[in-house]
């Protein structure tokens, strides 16, 4: 995505009875001949899956469609998955409902598009100043996240399975340069989840809207900024074109998770290796999607800077204490939530993360001070 090329241009192309028959001529054969049995044949079943994603949009609807193809090759064809990006089947924030409604088996996205379902969803995306992606991954994976993740999706019929990572996002594309958190007052700023909810206790007037829309709203200032993801995907979507300040790093998504959401009904019907196939593929996504945008990011912010006059920065201080004020009290106000389910899920995200983080401060983040202050090649 580093080519001379105009990247207005890109952002639009991104913009049985015969069976059982056959079963019993198979057995009959079994009995009567000396020779091992063949293996039956088992039904072929597709699927669709339909995304919150532009098509081929580089990580998310690339990792999308490679998923799917995953998928298909582990399965032998017995299940094949037919993507949609965005707009195709459905609109982007309309994916969930597709599979609840029964008109999609898979949904691709990221669970807190669907916050207004349940604000604990929100916890299995990212949370502001929260766990990176393995920390997160560590909680869903191994210290109850996915039980309660269950348990939230149980009651539309759904189950959920990380299969994505972006890693710890930018902060977002400014129009005009940040100095302080007055300058945040008013500012009408693309951004979902509860990190939205935290630039709104910031000043900002906030909205969501899917990747495909951003660029025109920017354009015509709807948007006064945004934020997607990161370089990689930025560059690709055109937000330089029109805002030159981007800001690092993201302290309302620190590791954010993609999602990929099944027909629970359909998915336990699966025979238990259809259902290990799928849920090693997801896995197997989560890393490398990761590692898709690790390698990419750098190189895209290159060619943002020395080709397109992009101008890199970080967060004033001010602006950083503040978002750490406003998420802790958010998070605070989940904690004792009169929803069951969303005070369940805020415990065990708290319970998990104060564990994790020590290792991270105590390994992690000793090395890579160590690394900075004495080591380059």
């Amino acid at each position: 995505m580093t080519k001379k090329t105009d990247k207005r241009v890109g952002r639009r192309e991104f913009l049985g009875s015969a069976a059982a028959a056959g079963a019993g001529a198979v057995a009959i054969a079994a009995a009567t001949s000396s020779f091992p049995a063949p293996a039956l044949s088992q039904a072929r079943v597709e699927w669709r899956m339909v995304t919150t994603w532009p098509k081929n949009l580089p990580g998310l609807g690339v990792g999308a469609e490679r998923l799917a193809k995953r998928i298909n090759d582990m399965s032998g064809g017995r299940l094949t998955v037919r993507v949609f990006a965005a707009g195709e089947l459905v609109p982007a924030l309309q994916s969930l409902d597709a599979v609840i409604q029964g008109s999609a088996e898979m949904s691709h996205g990221a669970a807190y598009y669907w916050q207004g379902k349940s604000t604990g969803l929100s916890f299995f995306t990212g949370v502001p100043y929260g766990m990176t992606s393995r920390e997160l991954a560590a909680w869903v994976r191994f210290m109850g996240g996915q039980q309660i993740w269950d348990e939230i999706y149980d009651k539309f019929g759904v189950k959920g399975f990380l299969a994505g990572d972006t890693g710890t996002q930018a902060g977002g594309w400014f129009k005009k340069e940040l100095t302080s958190v007055n300058d945040i007052k008013g500012l009408k700023f693309r951004t979902p989840g509860l990190g939205g909810q935290t630039w709104e206790k910031l000043g900002a007037a906030v909205v969501n809207l899917p990747a495909g829309e951003i660029f025109p709203a920017l354009q015509s200032g709807a948007l006064d900024a945004a934020e997607f993801i990161g370089p990689f995907n930025d560059l690709a979507l055109g937000f330089h074109q029109v805002a030159k300040n981007y800001y690092f790093p993201s302290f309302i998504e620190p590791g954010l998770a993609l999602e990929l959401v099944v027909d629970k009904r359909k998915f336990l019907a699966l025979s238990p290796d259809l259902q290990a196939i799928v849920e090693s593929a997801c896995q197997a996504e989560y890393d490398q999607v990761a590692s898709d945008f690790y390698a990419n990011d750098p190189i895209a912010l290159k060619t943002l800077v020395e080709q397109h006059g992009v101008k890199v920065h970080a967060f004033p201080e001010e602006i950083l204490k503040a978002g750490a004020d406003a998420a802790r009290e958010i998070v605070g106000a989940l904690r004792a939530s009169t929803d069951p389910l969303v005070k369940k899920t805020t415990e065990s995200y708290i319970a998990a993360f104060n564990t994790l983080r020590t290792r991270t401060r105590a390994v992690d983040s000793a090395f890579l001070t160590a690394r900075d202050k004495y080591f380059n090649l």
